[in-house]
Order: structure tokens, then C-alpha cells, then sequence
């Protein structure tokens, strides 16, 4: 058997309150992620699934638990991972390229040959002739372009994404999801993709994992998804496979979808 890229194993998230009130976000959850593979967690909302990713990452340590990297006991921060966070990171003090070139100059690299690469990155995904822009000068496809360079040209072996298209809008967003799988289809890294779309990780994915309604979050059920690749995100969603496989995991999903509806309708 493969070592996993990433295996999160047995792991239970319980955060304690000043007041000294307990919450379990996530209970004996095992994720396991082979190399090259790309895995979406879907889930209502509140069930952990950025939780899960924080663990990934070496931001949380879980109450329970272990997790592996290529085999590797995780100690601090997982350095073989990048993470695109859902909410806007790039720092607004430095043009495009800079914000790119910001991970390189941390590891001390040449900065000529940094800005080198951050401009092959900004080629690579579309923003060749945008480098001297601000954030603030960009649409919001265009910022979440210049953060998907600034993940990728650290080679991350393991790229952890949260949501990272969910603001766009629905033209945008298939354009950066079929941008993402060009990208990921150059080199095949493993893959942890969080998003509330079914049908964007269905479109996505090598396999679905959906997770329960929290308190006490944990997966419930594993689809591996055999639509051919490569594929145009939209197009796929129009195949009678696809189709299948959104009714089948839908059926999954749908009662813990209301459990968490009916939980929040009382807060």
C-alpha cells in the first residue's frame, strides 16, 4: 500500500471556553490523502471542515489523534503544505508580483531569480501583463489567481485549499476551477479541497468525503468519482454520470444538511 501524502488519523478537535464549556467540532475522524490525489470534504455548514484543515496545516493541534506526512509524525507547522485561505490574504502595500514573489524572499531566495519565477507564475495563470497591479487595481478572480501563484511557486507537495472560490461569481469561478485543474494536472500534487458546492467538488475531484453535522463532526461516507479527466467543469456537469453521482451523494448529505438547518434555526 502507497504511503499517504497526508493521513489524519483518529483525530478529535474539542475547544474549551473561558467559562470552561465544551465543544467538539470534529470526533475520531481518519482522512487519508494519496499522492497526487485530489479529495473535496463537503458537509453543512459548521461541521468542521475548516477545522480539519487548520489540523492539516499544524495550526490546531487536535485533542486526539495523529497526523502523518509522507509517513512523518507532523511537529509544528506541515511544510510540505500550501494553503489557499478563502478569505483575501494578499497584503494591499505590495503589487502582484511582489505578493507572489513574498514566500520566496522568506526562504531567502535570489531576488532576481524570485521575481523570475513569480513572473512565470503570473504567466502560467493568465495575469502575464499584471504584475506592477495592486490588489485593489485586480478583480476578485484575478486576486484569487495572484494567491494561487503565491501557493504554487513553493512546490507545496500538499495543497490545502478552504473554500477559495466560494466569492466569485458563477462565470468567474468555473474559470478558476478549470484554471486549478490545468494547474494541478501539470504536476499531480495531493489535494485537500473544503467547499459547500457539491457539484464543484464532484466537478473537481478524484474522490468526495462528506462529513456529518457537528457538534462531533466525522465522515460519513467516501465516493470515489470515475468521470474522465481532463475535464471542463461545466461540461462535465451535464453527463449522466455526473448526475448520478450528485444523487447519490446528495442522499448522503441531505439529512445531515437538515440537522445542522434545524440547529441553527434554534441558536
Amino acid at each position: 500500500m502507497a504511503v499517504a501524502a497526508l493521513a489524519l488519523e483518529d483525530i478529535t478537535v474539542t475547544f474549551v471556553s473561558q467559562d470552561g464549556a465544551r465543544y467538539t467540532a470534529l470526533r475520531n475522524t481518519t482522512l487519508r490523502i494519496a499522492p497526487g490525489e485530489f479529495v473535496s470534504v463537503v458537509g453543512p455548514t459548521g461541521c468542521g471542515k475548516s477545522t480539519l484543515l487548520n489540523v492539516a496545516v499544524g495550526l490546531l493541534q487536535p485533542s486526539a489523534g495523529r497526523i502523518r506526512v509522507f509517513d512523518e509524525p507532523l511537529a509544528g507547522l506541515n511544510r510540505k503544505a500550501g494553503y489557499l485561505f478563502q478569505t483575501e490574504a494578499l497584503m494591499p502595500w505590495r503589487t502582484a508580483l511582489q505578493n507572489v514573489t513574498a514566500g520566496l524572499e522568506f526562504r531567502k531566495t535570489d531576488p532576481s531569480q524570485a521575481a523570475r519565477q513569480a513572473g512565470n507564475w503570473l504567466q502560467r495563470v493568465g495575469l502575464g501583463g499584471f504584475g506592477e497591479r495592486y490588489p485593489h487595481q485586480l478583480s476578485g478572480g484575478m486576486r484569487k489567481r495572484v494567491a494561487l501563484a503565491q501557493t504554487l511557486i513553493l512546490d507545496p507537495q500538499i495543497i490545502l485549499m478552504d473554500e477559495p472560490f466560494s466569492a466569485l461569481d458563477i462565470q468567474t469561478r468555473q474559470l478558476m476551477e478549470n484554471e486549478l485543474l490545468e494547474l494541478w494536472s501539470a504536476n499531480r500534487k495531493s489535494v485537500v479541497f473544503i467547499t459547500h458546492d457539491l457539484e464543484e467538488a464532484i466537478s473537481l475531484s478524484d474522490r468526495v468525503v462528506v462529513l456529518s453535522a457537528g457538534p462531533e463532526a466525522h465522515p460519513i461516507g467516501e465516493f470515489d468519482i470515475d468521470l474522465p479527466r481532463p475535464r471542463d467543469v461545466a461540461e462535465i456537469r451535464l453527463a449522466p454520470r455526473f448526475i448520478e453521482l450528485h444523487t447519490l451523494i446528495w442522499r448522503a448529505m441531505k439529512n445531515e444538511v437538515l440537522k445542522s438547518y434545524a440547529r441553527q434555526q434554534k441558536q
